[in-house]
Order: C-alpha cells, then structure tokens, then sequence
C-alpha cells in the first residue's frame, strides 16, 4: 500500500485546518499509518495514529478527536462494526484497500461520512476531511439556531419565588376569560412578557397577538394603527389600512404605556370597550371589535384620574382584572435563574456553551437590581460580548455598581413619604407578605411573632375598611 504526498509548496498552504481538535487515524499498517499523519500534521492538523480498535478507544476519551479515519479491517475489530459507535462521537471517514461497493454502500448506511479506497490521494484525503468537518459544524450551528429559535419564540415565565408563583396562579386564573386585564409594575419587570403569557394560555392563543406602544406614537398615528383608515381619509391616505384591532381578530391586542395615552384617545378606546365597535378613520360602517385588551402601565392610574389626567371609568374598564409584576428587588431568587436563561438565550459566541463562574453568581445574588429584569438582560448581554473565546463569565465582566449592592443580615429598610406609627409599620409589613404570594395568616403570624388570631383581626379590619373605603384602622399590637 502507498499514498502519494507529493504536493506543491504553494499547494501546501491552500487547506486552512478547521479545527482545533485532533484526527485519529485507526490503521494497523504501520508504515501507511505514519504517513498518513505526516500528511496531515504537514497540512496543518493535529494528528495521532493507532494500530487497533482497543487503542483507538482510550484515545477517544483522552483527545475527543474532531474526525476520525477508520481502516475496516483491522486485527481486533471489523470496523464497520466499530463504525456505529464511532460516529455518535464525531464524523468518520472509513479506509480499505479493498474498493468492494457493498462495503461501501454499508458504511454509508452506517453512519460513514465517506468512504476512501487506498492507497488515497493527499488531495482527496483533505478534501473529504474538510468536506467531513464543514457537514459537523453545520449540524452544530443547525442545532443551536433550533435551541435559540425555540428559546425566542416560547413565552419564558422564568422564576420560582413565592412572588412570581403568584403571578402564574393569576395568569391562569385570568386566562380562560375574555374580560380586560391591567397589567402593573415599574418600568423592565416583564409586563409585555405577561401580556403574552395570558394570550398564550387563552382560548384565543390561535389567533394574533398584537401590541403597540401608546407612549411612541403620535395620536392622529395612534388612531390609524388601532383602528385603521379608508383611502382618502387624509393627506397620504392612498389606499385602506387595516388597524390592529382588525388584524388581532379573535386574538388579543396589548396595549403598553396605556397612562400616555390623551384623553381624546382614552375616550374612543372607552367606547371601543363599552360597545365593543369601532371605525376606521374617515369610514362610515361600525366594525366590531372581537379582540380581547390587555394594558399596561407603570403609572398610578387613579392618582393621574383625580389630577384629571385619565378618565376614571377607563380605569375600571381596563382593571376588570388587575395584575402586579413585582420589581426584582422583590423576588430576588429568581435573578440567578433569569441570569442563566439569558447567557443560554443571547449566546452571540455562537458555538460556546457559557457559564456563569462562582463570582459572577455571587455578585448576581447581592445586587439590587433598580433597572429590573430589562437591565439584568442587558448586563448579561454585554457580560456575553466581553467574555469573547473564554466559557466562563466572572463578576469583572457583569460590570455592577458596587454601590447597588443588597445589605443582607440584620439590615432593614423602608421608603415612607412620613414617620409611620408602630402600628402602621404593622399593617405595612402585613400588606407585604400578602402581595408576595403564598403566605398563609398562619405563617404571617409566626414572622410577626404574633397570634394567628391577632393576623385575623387585622386583616378583618383591612376589608372592613377597604369596603367603607375608607383608611384602615390602625393595627393590633400583641
């Protein structure tokens, strides 16, 4: 047996190696095995020969070779037998100086990359070995953009504390209904997120979801993308438009920043509510209006209705069903969690797998997080582009004020517009265990310190007050 390696030095230069990992070459023909990895090795890979299956297997584990080339017979092992084993770890390229087409046709149904008859040509030999390599990446990049397509387009209610289990019992809850949700909470804490999430999990998930931002458009613009308009309607107007109510049907339209919107605008959306029609600007024909609306806002709606500033029975429209996405800062386990789904979901190294180091963790766990889950995704998306080649992404490279860094231990705080009373510290502590979700007036009360009746008579007071509307009394002490 031979091989030619007669080549130009110009020639030589041409393969550019794609791969950082070695070839193994299982051949039992010393003389060839060696010349085959001088070839390889000259045109620049990293290569290593063995004689016998039995040798090949530990190579395998200690090199994690990135292709191998696999002689069929060989003295301890037929190698198409070998053969399916083999190909689950890498591509494999299969060697005989026996060129019998049903032995290669088996190969092939095997698993085989290709199949060479020796003596083989250097040219030939490389250009199935790039040709072997090219097909591996892309199976590598078609799995990842399938792992990113499925991350993208799958609604990720992604946390475990008490607080956000709260809110998945209300989405579900809320779901299976059509009446109208407002969705509350400061700006980043993932209010769109669960505008979709009630879509998603409503009898209406087939049809359309649509959103628009009240606080970016114009309102002449604003009026057109909701309800559209007829040709000619205006300056521009050259032909209909269809608004998104229209293109939402039997779907749901989300309408985000609803405290933006003016009060000329607020009142036709009232109405579109009340009578569940509407028409597109300049058009003469009642449409109805068969979508169902969530809002948004990070604003106090009926602090703005008593300035003047939002109609008040807009207000109890929209809040039919009212949601809270508590800040962050108030389910703090679930940082570590969000922090993790984005490295996995906003991996711009295409091809590395990224980690979060023990330092990084830590520092993910102690800060404060006042932008919210939109400011953690843009940490971990820039964290992403400085960690460049490495894996591993450390504390250095999330880039966090130290000065935003939760006090943990003994250290208290609250935020009061005045010096409260005992007893309103009282009702306030109370307020925020209940608004966290899954604390029952048995484990309120042995936070508290307090009697289980004790939490009763509170919290009795709470709605006897929240009935009359009225301030409630203050709270019980011991």
């Amino acid at each position: 047996m031979s091989i030619d390696v007669t080549r130009t030095r110009a020639a030589a230069h041409v393969v550019q190696p794609r791969t950082s990992k070695p070839i193994l070459l299982v051949e039992d023909d010393a003389t060839l095995n060696r010349l085959i990895v001088g070839q390889l090795e000259r045109a620049g890979y990293k290569a290593r020969g063995v004689l016998r299956a039995a040798d090949a297997a530990s190579v395998i584990v200690e090199d994690e070779p990135a292709l191998i080339l696999l002689d069929i017979r060989l003295p301890d092992r037929n190698g198409l037998d070998l053969l399916k084993e083999l190909t689950a770890i890498c591509p494999v390229i299969m060697l005989t100086a026996h060129g019998a087409i049903d032995q290669a046709v088996r190969a092939l149904k095997l698993g085989a990359h290709d199949y060479l008859t020796k003596p083989v040509r250097a040219e030939e030999l490389e250009v199935a070995i790039e040709r072997a390599l090219d097909h591996a990446q892309l199976k590598r990049d078609g799995a990842f953009l399938k792992d990113q397509l499925q991350s993208l387009t799958t609604t990720s209610m992604i946390g475990a504390s008490a607080a956000f289990s709260e809110i998945r019992r209300k989405i579900s809850l809320f779901a299976p209904t059509d009446a109208t949700v407002l969705i509350l909470g400061e700006s980043g804490v993932g209010k769109e997120l669960v505008a979709k999430a009630i879509h998603d999990s409503s009898p209406r998930a087939p049809a359309s979801y649509v959103a628009i931002d009240c606080s970016t458009l114009q309102e002449s613009l604003f009026e057109s993308e909701l309800f559209g308009h007829e040709r000619g309607s205006f300056t521009g107007a050259d032909r209909r438009k269809l608004g998104l109510i229209e293109v939402a049907e039997g779907g749901t339209v989300f309408l985000d920043e609803i405290g933006e919107l003016s009060p000329p605008l607020q009142a036709k959306l009232l109405r579109v509510l009340e009578v569940g029609t509407y028409r597109r600007i300049g058009g003469v024909t009642d449409l109805k209006a068969n979508v169902r609306f969530v809002a948004a806002t990070n604003r106090d709606l009926l602090a703005m209705s008593s300035e003047g500033k939002f109609r008040l029975d807009l207000y109890y429209r929209l809040s039919r069903f009212e949601l809270r996405v508590p800040p962050l800062r108030e389910r703090a386990d679930d940082a570590l969690e969000l922090a993790q789904h984005f490295v996995k979901t906003r991996n711009f190294n295409r091809g590395i797998e990224k980690v979060l180091d023990p330092s990084a963790i830590a520092a993910i766990r102690a800060y404060a997080w006042p932008g919210n889950v939109r400011e953690l995704k843009n940490v971990i998306e820039r964290a992403v582009v400085l960690s460049a080649q490495q894996r591993s992404i450390d504390a250095a490279m999330l880039g966090l004020d130290p000065r935003k860094v939760v006090q943990h231990g003994n250290a208290i705080e609250f935020s009061f517009g005045h010096l409260p009373s005992i007893d309103e510290l009282q009702n306030f502590y109370v307020d925020t265990l209940l608004n966290r979700g899954g604390f029952s007036r048995a484990r309120i009360a042995e936070v508290l310190k307090i009697s289980e009746r004790t939490v009763y008579r509170i919290l009795q007071q709470r709605r006897q007050a929240d009935l009359a509307g009225e301030e409630p009394p203050p709270g019980e002490g011991r």
